[in-house]
């Protein structure tokens, strides 16, 4: 299934789906952030995902990070809750979703660094790199207020 991300277009279809999803900052000891290459825009992203039915916001994240990267994590802290309306995804299947994702922080607890059929690359990459890299402007916003050290975390 292709999505399409539209941030801030008056050309943008109309919502017709709400989606609580978590996204997850994972680094390595040298402070390098997991990103993944997404296998349907090419632009890089955090690990994450949609909530399931029968499971927490954590359990989600943990799980996500799972399918996505082979790493077993436990979630630290929040980065904080982005839920702006002028983020709409649209998918190939007709499903329209006004993001709402909850990014959080974890630390690496086991498993073996892989990719998914969600991506094409994995990487730690160094923050200096970040500006290089095509990152969607939702996703970027949360790197920045990661890197930032915030003491609360960010609420839209």
């Amino acid at each position: 299934m292709t999505r399409t991300d539209y941030y801030d277009d008056p050309a943008a279809p109309q919502p017709n789906s709400l989606v609580v999803a978590a996204s997850t900052v994972l680094t390595d000891d040298n402070g390098r952030i997991l990103l993944l290459k997404r296998a349907d825009s090419g632009t890089w992203a955090l690990p994450g995902g949609g909530i399931e039915f029968g499971e927490s916001l954590a359990q989600c994240a943990v799980r996500e990070a799972r399918e996505e990267t082979g790493l077993d994590v436990e979630v630290t802290g929040l980065v904080g809750i982005y839920s702006d309306p002028r983020h709409v995804i649209a998918y190939s299947d007709g499903e329209v979703r006004q993001q709402f994702n909850v990014c959080l922080t974890a630390r690496i607890v086991g498993g073996e660094l892989r990719s998914s059929t969600e991506s094409t690359a994995i990487a730690f990459v160094e923050a200096s790199r970040l500006d290089q890299l095509p990152i969607h402007p939702t996703q970027r916003l949360r790197l920045s207020h990661y890197q930032q050290d915030r003491a609360t975390p960010y609420l839209d």
